[in-house]
């Protein structure tokens, strides 16, 4: 019934489309590219952000297991979009509704050695029939709250399914004591493997020859993933502050109405990244990045970072700049992401939640340089001191393959 609900939202609704058509190939390039003598390894994650988790994992499996063969599922197309083609995996499927035909099928293609399912992805029907083939199936980067289904007196369904993993790797202690309260005792505290994904960073090269010119050793504010709350006061700041200070605008929206909403409220001097040719960037005092795939690298020029979504839609990644030993200012909506709330307390990362306190805390910085430092340090440090999960994990998968 559902499939069917979504089929019809799917042809008023262009991320609905992708989902439902998606599907439908699955089965085809499951058919296509694994053979029955193979030995598969699958994964399972929501989207991108929890690809981002599994990913350190996947690296290290293709380097200790090159006779497997890595098979990635997405649920979400925002996910299966963008990684669609990623040489992490071998095959890359969208994951198939989890109704007992359809998972049957699925496992009878894939039949995998072991199954490793990502932060939240807890899907029972999946987990019921892996169980019964005796597959082992482990759950990495989890977290947990009360206020989750499974830890209510109507969760029973979804409790039992949370029950099938042979083993959980959760990011702290809290989410370990929620296991225990419901007879899950096969637990481990690994952390975020996203630490280890992040720390990766600083070994790549991270140059860019427009930031270097861009830049041209003044301070600069790299602000990523923005959404319309965090550009009004952005913008309000920039247009208003006479600090010597480079100003980085990476918005969430990309598309070209927004970039043009965006190019006209600025009244300092602004180029676009699609509009670099010639231009004498080191007179430029405001750089909009209307591309994707760059805002890693460009954060490693950042002496400032300011990380959207804190407003309303959700926070988006403050682990990429952290890794780079700056400041990290965001909105004040921040609950629900731990490593945002652990480094909040421990003062890396600081909340925001009007004009003023981001005019005053701008203020504190740049007339503060050795604040900027200071503030960096524990962000870097914290990465530093809780990497290592996907070790850990990996140290656990040596004695099941």
């Amino acid at each position: 019934m559902a499939w069917l609900v979504l089929k019809v939202i799917s042809l008023f609704n262009a991320k609905i489309k992708l989902f439902v058509r998606g599907r439908k190939h699955t089965f085809p390039l499951l058919e296509e590219k694994i053979r029955p003598t193979d030995n598969t390894i699958w994964m399972h994650v929501a989207s991108l952000g929890e690809f981002e988790q599994g990913l350190p994992i996947l690296e290290r499996l293709r380097s200790q297991y090159p006779e497997h063969k890595l098979v990635l599922s997405f649920f979400s197309p925002s996910g299966y979009e963008v990684k669609s083609n990623t040489s992490a995996a071998d095959v890359v499927v969208y994951l198939p509704m989890d109704s007992n035909p359809k998972v049957k099928r699925f496992l009878d293609l894939v039949n995998p050695r072991l199954a490793i399912f990502v932060k939240y992805e807890v899907w029972p029907n999946y987990l019921h029939h892996l169980k019964k083939r005796n597959i082992p199936t482990i759950l990495v980067s989890a977290i947990f709250s009360e206020r989750q289904i499974y830890f209510k007196s109507f969760g029973g369904f979804m409790r039992k399914g949370l029950g099938m993993f042979d083993h959980y790797f959760v990011q702290d202690e809290k989410s370990q004591e929620l296991l225990g309260s419901i007879g899950l005792n096969n637990s481990t505290i690994g952390g975020d493997t996203r630490l280890d994904r992040v720390s990766e960073i600083l070994n790549r090269n991270n140059q860019l020859d427009f930031m270097d010119r861009f830049k041209n050793n003044q301070l600069c504010l790299v602000a990523g993933s923005t959404w319309p709350e965090d550009e009004k006061i952005l913008f309000s700041y920039i247009n208003s502050s006479n600090e010597k200070l480079k100003f980085v605008i990476a918005p969430h929206e990309i598309k070209p109405n927004h970039i043009d909403k965006i190019t006209s409220s600025l009244e300092k001097t602004v180029v676009r990244y699609s509009e670099l040719d010639h231009q004498n960037l080191k007179e430029i005092d405001v750089l909009i990045i209307d591309t994707i795939g760059l805002l890693t690298k460009i954060y490693s020029y950042a002496n400032i970072a300011y990380v959207g979504g804190g407003f309303a839609t959700g926070l988006h990644n403050t682990m990429e700049p952290a890794v780079f030993g700056i400041p990290i200012i965001i909105g004040p909506q921040f609950q629900g992401f731990k490593e945002a709330e652990d480094l909040v307390n421990e003062g890396g990362i600081i909340p925001i939640s009007s004009q003023d306190s981001f005019d005053n805390l701008m203020g504190d910085l740049l007339n503060k340089p050795i604040s900027i430092k200071n503030i960096g340090n524990i962000n870097a440090n914290y990465i530093n001191t809780n990497r290592g999960a996907a070790d850990l994990i990996m140290k656990y998968i040596s004695k099941i393959l």
